[in-house]
């Protein structure tokens, strides 16, 4: 028993942020946002808009590639650092609005590895035969959460949402090969955002103090994401005995594009086998996976029978891998 994407589906906001838009905000030039970031431009969420409802969008879009109706959803895990509220899920919120009574929902929280946790949880959830057909969404906007004056880290991150149908196959040609999921709580400050939670409540103080935003240690970060992908993506390819030559495509998390060709460098696989949109998007955290997978899909990079690794790193830290066979 398989699990197996039958249908991917995404979305994201109409409203475009250009570097030169960037430019005219804070102290910093097109030039260096696309040198350092490899980011053009990314989405931004409309005031009226939520998770949910870009959530929706992509949803709806992933049930109709996959030609499965809403009904026939036996479980939704919804993936995301900014859900609509505490509680309830933004999960459930999706359940009512695509009409879904019955089914589990729930949301997961891994920051920018969110996606690869949800495959993880999705995959192990058919593998035993509890579900037969998963819709798993994620949806973030990273944006609400950006101090706009701060250079460092308002060029980096863009709205969006991805969806996927996965079903149960016994079809061994094709599906989710492995999954692999990590994390070590002692480096939980490298980026993080501290008010909102029951440690620190939204009050006067803490808006003041700019506590709701977006802290990221830069550097440190970026040392820390190179190491965790390449050895994500080299465990990958060990526990299933094959070398890098074996993989078709690579889509790993779009959060810079340094990050990614040092990824790819270390593991010794060329750019033309790497999947990047981050030039569209910027980082659009647990969505930039799906989001790029649909693309990728739809655009013909991806065909049958094509082995696609996709590793991820996010706040935790967090980060893993997952290998597909499409």
């Amino acid at each position: 028993m398989r699990a197996k994407i039958i249908g991917t589906g995404s979305y994201v906001p109409e409203k475009i942020l250009t570097n030169y838009d960037l430019e005219k905000m804070v102290d910093t030039t097109d030039e260096w946002i696309r040198t350092r970031t490899g980011m053009v431009e990314r989405r931004i969420a409309s005031k009226k808009e939520a998770a949910s409802d870009l959530a929706i969008i992509a949803a709806k879009r992933a049930l109709k590639d996959a030609g499965v109706k809403a009904k026939d959803i036996d479980l939704i895990l919804l993936a995301t650092a900014t859900p609509d509220m505490l509680f309830p899920s933004t999960a459930c919120i999706v359940q009512a609005a695509l009409g879904i009574k019955g089914s589990g929902a729930f949301d997961i929280s891994a920051a920018c590895t969110g996606f690869i946790y949800a495959l993880s949880i999705t995959e192990q959830y058919i593998k035993s035969r509890k579900y037969k057909t998963i819709l798993l969404i994620t949806s973030e906007l990273l944006t609400r959460y950006i101090d706009w004056t701060d250079r460092n880290t308002c060029v980096l991150f863009g709205d969006g949402a991805a969806a996927m149908v996965i079903q149960s196959t016994n079809d061994r040609k094709s599906g989710i090969i492995s999954t692999s999921i990590h994390a070590d709580g002692s480096y939980a400050d490298s980026l993080f955002v501290q008010g909102g939670g029951s440690r620190c409540v939204v009050s006067h103080e803490s808006v003041d103090k700019k506590l709701h935003f977006v802290k990221m240690r830069g550097n440190e970060t970026f040392k820390m994401a190179v190491k965790a992908m390449t050895a994500s993506a080299q465990e990958a390819l060990s526990y299933n005995g094959l070398s890098v030559n074996d993989i078709d495509l690579l889509i790993p998390h779009q959060a810079n594009i340094r990050i990614i060709n040092a990824v790819s460098k270390k593991i010794g696989l060329p750019s033309e086998k790497v999947y990047v949109n981050i030039e569209k998007y910027g980082n659009t955290s647990a969505v930039s996976i799906p989001l790029a997978l649909d693309e990728a899909v739809k655009g013909g990079r991806v065909s049958k029978g094509d082995l696609v690794l996709m590793v991820a790193f996010g706040g935790g830290l967090t980060w893993g891998a997952a290998l597909i066979r499409w």
